[in-house]
């Protein structure tokens, strides 16, 4: 009997990420002029997050390609919305930079560290040294807390350039807004960079170790 081959591209959680990724293609192209349509599909592209990582798990559906769709659109997503701000506020431009040189660097080298670890998901690596990072990814509560401030932030600075929003505490709502969830976005930057450097770390030692073996081989 002939053996039937799966085709990862048709999971049902990486049909939802293609669809992420169109979502974001929209939302970046309204991006600079249309803020409403703009904000829909950026806001359902980045709520998919969450339904597509039930899905792998629902329809037992996991595969290092979804993994890795998922982190790249992610980052992407974020990247085009810091390109846009930059065009909106080019006094900060440096700053939104750094912030995605931070962003897309460290989770890259996570990612892929993880990869070369055998892991099916970048969420599963072994932080039971680092308490920082044990909290955010063992405790869902803190997780999303500190992924809706961070979006929080940079979407309020998006609104800003459009709306004003209802006066509260003497200020706009979206200024408001931006301003509460900015300790939050800079937290989760640091966060970021401790990704980087336990990834560095974690990929040093994967290298001593192939070293090791090679050298072992030879003599």
């Amino acid at each position: 009997m002939a053996e039937t081959k799966e085709n990862i591209f048709l999971f049902v959680p990486n049909i939802i990420g293609f669809a992420r990724i169109i979502l974001a293609l929209i939302a970046f192209y309204y991006m600079p002029t249309h803020c409403i349509l703009s904000c829909s599909c950026y806001i359902t592209s980045a709520l998919l997050d969450a339904v597509d990582g039930h899905a792998a798990r629902y329809f037992n559906q996991s595969t290092k390609f979804g993994a890795m769709l998922d982190q790249l659109t992610d980052r992407a997503g974020t990247a085009g919305l810091m390109m846009t701000l930059a065009t909106f506020y080019p006094e900060y431009t440096f700053w939104l930079q750094v912030s995605m040189a931070i962003d897309i660097t460290c989770h890259w080298i996570y990612l892929h560290t993880c990869t070369l670890q055998g892991k099916t998901s970048h969420k599963f690596i072994d932080m039971s040294e680092n308490p920082i990072m044990h909290v955010y990814y063992t405790n869902k509560t803190v997780l999303f807390f500190m992924c809706a401030g961070n979006e929080a932030f940079y979407a309020a600075l998006y609104v800003m350039h459009f709306y004003t929003g209802p006066i509260v505490l003497g200020m706009g709502l979206f200024r408001l807004i931006m301003l509460v969830s900015m300790p939050v976005a800079v937290v989760k930057a640091g966060i970021s960079v401790i990704h980087g450097i336990v990834a560095s770390l974690n990929l040093a030692t994967i290298d001593i170790n192939e070293r090791a073996a090679i050298a072992a081989k030879q003599n």
